[in-house]
């Protein structure tokens, strides 16, 4: 077992806390690939001759200086390879490190009774597809012939699912930059833009939770605005609903599966509450009621550099004090941790 998949457990909102963590784990090796928001892959073959310790024992330290220093517990995979120690990572709980053995036998046993679906790489309708033909365990998949599952799902695709589901793992580490605001950066059409999105467990009803969902992923984009020295004049919401079931040719009735809507700013803002604010509005303009929500997701567009933005002169006290608190929240989270300061709302 060399490689570990690392989650930590930050609070949603306060995932610019990630590049410290990383920082910690590079002291054990340089080999480290980040999985924003949250995550990380790390390759620990040099670290084990160097330290004398095994993986699992490596992982135990870096989740004791991970809550000494940063106060964040870590969920912790460990295998031979990038995926089975993914894989890992959803089986195991915080305070024990589930690892993955490297030899064929143990590997084949730890693969064939999960699902399909648990497979990195699986999406949705490859898994339903499978599923159909009685595919449904990566047992079944790998002893599946090669030629079955190329005529199901591709050429290329029916090769990669046989390898994966067989224990052959050709994945590596790709060390990448361990700064936050730089791994979240996206780009549209040429255009940087930074997104957070929020899925939940299960399809959500409850609008009181589609709002926090919301304030989360406002909060998360006004800190790494503010982190990169930015502000954003668009703001926009993709509410992506639970899936219908389709008919043989794909359709779902002309029922749209998710809906968007962008809104400009009245200033280009870095400011977690105007961003809330601007969620908020949009969110309540779809007069969702009912629907069964799966994920949300906050995009923010027309980044420019704060230092250029023009702002509406105010007197208001309450939003001067408002902007004070914001900037000592955020050193405080970045000297004390992710929850040294979080709304009441999210702590519940």
């Amino acid at each position: 077992m060399t490689i570990l998949c690392v989650r930590f457990q930050l609070p949603p909102m306060y995932e610019a806390a990630l590049p410290q963590l990383l920082g910690l784990l590079e002291e054990f090796t340089p080999v480290v690939e980040a999985l924003p928001p949250d995550g990380a892959l790390v390759d620990l073959r040099g670290a084990e001759r160097y330290f004398g310790r095994g993986a699992v024992e490596l992982a135990s330290v870096i989740r004791v200086r991970a809550l000494a220093h940063h106060g964040v517990d870590c969920v912790i995979g460990a295998g031979p390879g990038p995926m089975l120690a993914r894989m890992a990572l959803a089986e195991a709980a915080p305070g024990v490190t589930c690892a993955v053995p490297g030899d064929p036998e143990a590997v084949a046993e730890f693969l064939a009774e999960r699902p399909v679906a648990a497979l990195p790489g699986i999406g949705t309708a490859t898994a339903r597809t499978l599923c159909e033909y009685g595919l449904d365990t990566l047992g079944r998949v790998a002893a599946a012939p090669l030629s079955t599952l190329q005529r199901l799902v591709g050429a290329k695709a029916g090769r990669e699912l046989h390898e994966k589901a067989n224990g052959v793992d050709r994945g590596r580490v790709a060390p990448n930059a361990v700064s936050f605001p730089h791994s979240r950066l996206r780009s549209s059409g040429g255009t940087p833009i930074l997104a957070a999105e929020r899925p939940f467990t299960r399809d959500e009803l409850d609008p009181d939770r589609h709002r926090r969902a919301l304030l989360s992923a406002a909060g998360e984009l006004g800190a790494r605005l503010r982190a990169l020295g930015k502000v954003c004049r668009t703001l926009t919401l993709t509410v992506r609903y639970a899936d219908l079931p389709r008919s043989r040719t794909g359709s779902s009735g002309g029922t749209p599966i998710s809906t968007t809507r962008s809104r400009t700013l009245k200033e280009p803002t870095a400011h977690s509450a105007a961003l809330t604010k601007t969620a908020y509005g949009m969110y309540e303009a779809l007069g969702l009621q009912r629907a069964r929500v799966r994920a949300v997701t906050l995009r923010a567009e027309g980044l420019g550099p704060a230092e250029q933005a023009s702002y509406q002169l105010t007197f208001d006290p309450v939003d001067e004090k408002i902007r004070r608190i914001e900037e000592v929240a955020d050193r405080a989270r970045a000297k004390f941790g992710p929850r040294a300061v979080m709304p009441g709302t999210l702590a519940a």
